[in-house]
């Protein structure tokens, strides 16, 4: 197989996933807030990717300019990853489409069915994500155009199901519309496995954190790429009467303190100093402003340093071009690689 010809089943594989986000090859930037702005996602998009503004928590006003910077670095199709608990999100819907933003992200849990009703009227495509195959199929049948499925090997808020487990329980079943995968993706020939399991692309964001073209902190990146897969872990969860979602991330004396402050917040409650709903908005509060304090201050012994398993795959600075063709080549080699195993064997 020469490299055309591996080129030209590569785009086969992908060529759903391609022709859904209208980008060159199908893999979406992730929306990580502070990271997932101007500049990164309209690198990942020139680059021939599909990059997703992270909105998290702008105000209407705060998107409306990103979007608007955004469109002025590249002319290539991006999306607009929106929190659903997010207390403006109608009106942040009301941004995106007025400014044509072609694919829209309902994330964080179960999308209202009026904001469903309001992105798919407003003529935008809408993506989800699920954790299982039967929320999945629901959110389907409410107006998905396309999901995600993202193992706990992801950054940030992680479900408990690793990759692997959701491929499988969702690819074979599950073809109405394109699913995309993510959670530790890093290399080429892991993107080309799940393309051939069926998935329409991937999602991919800790690679791009130490981009060129990524403002994360010189201090954040540095760590990144210190990093090994075993230092990203979730938080844990001191007392099940006060949950805490996991979140993974680089293991820091912000951890460190953060198991300390659930300690001490238990005592309180057990001496009757606080009440329930007082433990856990303490709780809850502890990680208030720590993943700026990281990515943006560079404080990265006190800030959260969200991070999927895929960190110990970050060796360097790169730029976005650059490592979105090193994804590609290493898909294509393993294709090659493959073709001459299979012709080698058929010669014996």
């Amino acid at each position: 197989m020469t490299r055309a010809e591996a080129r030209a089943r590569l785009d086969a594989l992908w060529r759903r996933g391609t022709a859904f986000l209208g980008s060159e090859v199908a893999i979406m930037g992730g929306a990580m807030s502070w990271v997932s702005e101007r500049n990164l996602v309209s690198a990942i998009s020139n680059a021939g990717g599909f990059g997703v503004i992270a909105c998290g928590s702008m105000t209407p006003r705060q998107l409306d300019d990103e979007i608007a910077a955004t469109r002025a670095l590249t002319a290539k199709p991006f999306g607009v990853n929106l929190i659903t608990m997010h207390p403006e999100l109608d009106e942040l819907i009301g941004v995106c489409l007025a400014h044509g933003v072609s694919h829209i992200v309902l994330a964080g849990g179960l999308p209202p069915g009026g904001a469903i009703r309001r992105v798919k009227d407003g003529g935008a495509k809408l993506i989800c994500f699920t954790p299982a195959l039967s929320l999945g199929r629901k959110l389907v049948r409410s107006g998905a155009d396309a999901l995600v499925i993202e193992g706990s090997e992801a950054g940030g808020h992680i479900g408990p199901v690793s990759l692997t487990v959701l491929a499988q329980e969702v690819l074979p079943h599950l073809t109405e519309v394109p699913v995309f995968v993510a959670g530790g993706i890093g290399r080429g020939e892991a993107i080309l496995s799940f393309l051939e399991m069926g998935a329409a692309g991937v999602q991919l964001g800790t690679r791009f954190v130490c981009a060129t073209e990524s403002i994360a902190h010189p201090r954040l990146k540095q760590a990144y790429i210190r990093a090994s897969a075993r230092d990203a872990l979730p938080t844990v969860q001191l007392d099940p009467r006060f949950p805490v979602i996991p979140v993974r991330a680089l293991v820091n004396q912000g951890t460190e303190r953060f198991m300390a402050h659930q300690a001490e917040v238990v005592r309180r409650y057990n001496a009757g100093e606080l009440t329930r709903e007082e433990a856990q908005l303490a709780i809850e509060h502890f990680w208030a402003g720590a993943l700026r304090r990281a990515v943006i201050e560079g404080d990265v012994e006190n800030g959260s340093l969200m991070a999927g398993q895929s960190v110990g795959l970050v060796t360097r600075e790169q730029p976005t071009a650059e490592i979105i063709a090193e994804l590609v080549d290493q898909a294509l080699a393993a294709l090659m690689a493959r073709s001459s195993a299979a012709a080698t064997a058929a010669a014996d």
